[in-house]
């Protein structure tokens, strides 16, 4: 704990101790202890062992990485890797054999993947991809840091100690998702898809070796599946509580584009929700079990606020801004287990303004142009916070080789 201030110490601490003021009967830790209960006849796959996913990993990609950790292939993979971007790009030459024929096996499309669904979920992120940025970004950040085992593994992994750099790689992921060729041979996703596998392989094998590491090895199949679930399940909440028009196809496409993600990443079919009421129940499940306060946490939602602060300026939007604007996108339990300070002016405003906005934008998206125009926008958003993060310098997902360097 030598990088955390004494103020996340407490903090954390007096979230935790709120807990029951919140409505929440128990800490993480114990919750976790928690049956599994979710069936398998509700996923993509209709059906499946139906093990606990806390204790399944990855056995395709982790021994093959922790291989290529032990063998020192690590930093010439990545060299090889930097130029591999398009979904449609062969594979560099010199790659090691057993890489190359997991990786041709891991970038293909599972068999129940639909093309017109991924088209149709390209034209949904491009009519309401203010949303779903500021949802998966900023919403989705918060949730993420008030989940004290993603928290613990991102602040003492590697990507801990340059959080700039560590969020600039999850928005290539996150906006390689929302692209309009995500999934068509010119896009990323899948590279991008697959090359997050590789690096969850590597923090599995890395991880427990860092002294500052006391839980169970990292980033299991129900890890995965709780980061998921604040991604496309609670982007879907809010979308709805917020009142935007959708159709029931435009929801359906949202959902498969993230289902073929979680296929991509490694998430066994057997635990892909495969509808949203199946989806609603997996995260009641297993959301609660896993959320509550770290002083990690705090200390990570300090900083990725003081970044969005950062890059806002010298606009019109500030800190107290943007705690407003987690706070109401995460909510008051998950924003004090974060130590996200309440905003007494520009909460309320937030609060009152922003779904005045929507419904305002709303009435303007059925006008001609009005969706290319907004994808300019947002696309122009998305382009200036890679920027800034990266300082101008080219950034790519690669495999780590050390965790957080004390």
């Amino acid at each position: 704990m030598a990088g955390l201030s004494r103020r996340k110490m407490l903090v954390s601490g007096g979230a935790l101790g709120a807990l029951g003021a919140l409505g929440v009967a128990a800490p993480a830790h114990a919750r976790s202890l928690l049956a599994w209960t979710w069936a398998p006849s509700g996923s993509v796959a209709g059906s499946g062992a139906g093990a606990d996913p806390r204790w399944v990993w990855d056995e395709e990609a982790d021994p093959l990485v922790a291989s290529l950790l032990d063998r020192g292939d690590v930093p010439m993979v990545n060299a090889l890797l930097w130029n591999w971007t398009r979904n449609d790009q062969p594979l560099p030459a010199g790659l090691p054999e057993d890489l190359r024929a997991f990786i041709e096996k891991a970038r293909q499309l599972p068999s129940w993947a639909d093309s017109k669904k991924l088209e149709v979920a390209a034209e949904f992120n491009k009519s309401r991809g203010l949303y779903l940025n500021l949802l998966n970004g900023v919403g989705g950040g918060m949730l993420s840091t008030a989940i004290p085992k993603e928290a613990r593994s991102v602040y003492y992994s590697k990507g801990g100690a340059d959080m700039e750099d560590r969020v600039a790689k999850t928005s290539i992921l996150g906006f390689a998702v929302g692209a309009l060729n995500a999934y068509r041979p010119g896009g990323s996703c899948i590279v991008e898809a697959v090359k997050t596998r590789l690096v969850h392989a590597a923090v599995r094998h890395l991880l427990p070796q860092s002294p500052q590491w006391t839980g169970d090895v990292p980033i299991s199949q129900e890890d995965m599946l709780v980061t998921w679930h604040t991604l496309p399940t609670y982007a879907m909440r809010e979308l709805l509580a917020w009142k935007v028009p959708m159709s029931g196809a435009d929801r359906e496409a949202y959902l498969h584009v993230w289902q073929v993600t979680a296929h991509l990443l490694g998430i066994r079919d057997e635990y892909i929700p495969a509808t949203w009421a199946a989806a609603n129940a997996q995260s009641e499940e297993i959301l609660p079990r896993n959320m509550g306060p770290t002083p990690e946490g705090v200390e990570l939602t300090d900083i990725l606020l003081g970044q969005l602060a950062e890059q806002t300026s010298p606009a019109s939007l500030s800190r107290p801004l943007c705690n407003a604007l987690a706070r109401y996108l995460a909510g008051d339990q998950v924003a004090d287990w974060d130590g996200i300070e309440r905003e007494p002016v520009w909460g309320p405003l937030i609060s009152t303004a922003w779904p005045a906005l929507v419904k305002f934008r709303e009435g303007l998206i059925p006008l001609p142009l009005v969706p290319e125009a907004a994808w300019v926008l947002d696309e122009a958003v998305r382009k200036y916070i890679l920027f800034y993060l990266t300082k101008g310098q080219e950034t790519k997902i690669e495999i780590p080789t050390i965790n957080r360097p004390q």
